[in-house]
């Protein structure tokens, strides 16, 4: 089963939602806003994208600039603002539990399906 890390108010994340829905897969849906990873959770979906912190965060978010995360070299540190802050996640993302993608574009969920 696909899970997608979602935000409605999104339109690529609605876009990647869609795709999975006309695919016929089976996925559950985290509003990751409502309810938001632990820092354990974002460090497994790290390791399933196969990317460094930095590459899974939303760097044009204000609360990115205020909290000086540009500067911040200690991947557990970002780990811990996507935590506090979890608008700083890039969305969406889709995990098979063992890989995930981040659906910018739409279509990368595709290398799940």
């Amino acid at each position: 089963m696909l899970t997608i890390y979602h935000n409605p108010r999104c339109s690529k994340s609605r876009q990647t939602l869609a795709l999975l829905e006309q695919a016929g897969a089976d996925f559950q849906i985290v509003t990751y806003l409502q309810d938001p990873l632990t820092q354990d959770g974002l460090r497994a979906l790290r390791d399933q994208l196969g990317v460094g912190t930095r590459e899974m965060m939303r760097r044009g978010e204000a609360v990115y600039k205020e909290l000086a995360l540009g500067d911040e070299q200690d991947e557990e540190a970002l780990l811990a603002a996507i935590a506090a802050h979890p608008i700083l996640l890039e969305r969406p993302v889709v995990s098979d539990g063992t890989k995930a993608v981040i659906g910018r574009p739409p279509e990368n969920v595709e290398k799940l399906l």
